[in-house]
């Protein structure tokens, strides 16, 4: 060995963490070590997610590893869990969509069936920084945990929705089958008192369905909730839903699918927008978080996943802590 080779810094190593009943394991490791490769990167890390590890845990071990990058293919539970681990770690995290829901990757207009277009990102993207959410969810015992977020949270029927959801029926037709999770749920759905408060403003009392939290604002289907979300402002979106009554549905969904995901893509619509006497069956706020005290425990959601029942939610943002690595020149208006 020559002193120049003893002095010649190490190849930088990406690491895989993946879920291996959503990909096929052997052909992504096989692009992920072609495509390191090809970059003049060291021989990748690969870890696959456990029913006791569901990528938290793989994450750290990859970063204590000296993974200069990390890749991310499951679904968007995975997503998650890899995503609370990095924040903070300043090291780039690039997403391989996988999986039904990719709401993350969905949100960011990411391409959903190109994984050689997202592995190369990892080696030669460009770099965002994002926000990350956490709830720290109240049980009823009086216990207090603390979750991360990416894309969206809430507590009530949205939670009783994903809850009601068929597995099987998810694996067999994607997120259409939470249109069957919504209609269980809507035959029991009964509003539910709250106390909430967003920090800066005062304090509310409010007979609600559902509380959302929101780093990004796209639903599958093309449903707009939050037209104007980003996920790099240092800032969640707040929706309450709140109608008294079947007219009060109709109005939550005109919302939802034609004022937000049709006419306001027009200046004519908007302006429609603008005449039209306004309604309380959505209301909309924003802020570095919100306090949520419900009389009773009541479901509570995170990125999709369950995550039991709470009475209390208290929510912050963590801003710009999770770097994010996407193709070169991609753009999007969630950035």
């Amino acid at each position: 060995m020559t002193d120049a080779d003893a002095t010649a810094p190490a190849a930088r190593r990406a690491a895989l963490v993946y879920n291996p009943i959503k990909v096929d394991a052997e052909a992504l490791r096989d692009l992920v070590r072609r495509s390191a490769a090809d970059a003049g990167w060291a021989e990748p890390l690969f870890y696959e997610t456990t029913v006791d590890d569901l990528a938290d845990g793989a994450t750290r071990e990859a970063l204590d590893a000296g993974a200069a990058a990390v890749l991310v293919a499951g679904g968007d539970g995975t997503v998650r869990a890899v995503s609370a681990a990095m924040s903070g770690s300043g090291i780039p995290l690039t997403i391989v969509p996988s999986g039904t829901g990719n709401l993350l990757a969905r949100n960011l207009n990411l391409p959903l069936t190109n994984p050689e277009t997202m592995v190369a990102a990892a080696f030669d993207g460009d770099v965002h920084a994002i926000d990350i959410g956490y709830a720290a969810l109240v049980r009823a015992g009086g216990e207090r945990e603390e979750h991360a977020f990416v894309v969206m949270g809430g507590m009530g029927l949205d939670a009783a929705m994903i809850a009601n959801t068929s597995g099987d029926l998810k694996k067999r037709v994607g997120w259409v089958a939470y249109v069957d999770g919504a209609a269980r749920s809507l035959v029991r759905a009964k509003p539910f008192p709250i106390m909430y408060q967003v920090p800066g403003h005062r304090m509310h009392r409010a007979t609600v369905q559902s509380v959302l939290f929101a780093n990004c604002g796209s639903l599958p289907a093309g449903l707009e909730l939050i037209p104007e979300a980003s996920v790099a402002d240092g800032a969640l979106d707040i929706v309450i839903f709140q109608p008294k009554n079947p007219l009060g549905w109709l109005l939550v969904w005109r919302r939802v699918a034609w004022d937000n995901s049709v006419l306001r893509r027009f200046r004519a619509g908007r302006h429609i927008l603008r005449l039209r006497t306004k309604d309380n069956a959505v209301r909309y706020a924003k802020g570095s978080g919100i306090e949520v005290a419900a009389s009773a425990p009541r479901p509570v959601q995170l990125d999709g996943d369950e995550f039991g029942e709470a009475t209390g939610v208290t929510v912050r943002v963590a801003a710009v802590a999770l770097q994010l690595a996407v193709p070169t020149g991609h753009v999007s208006a969630a950035l």
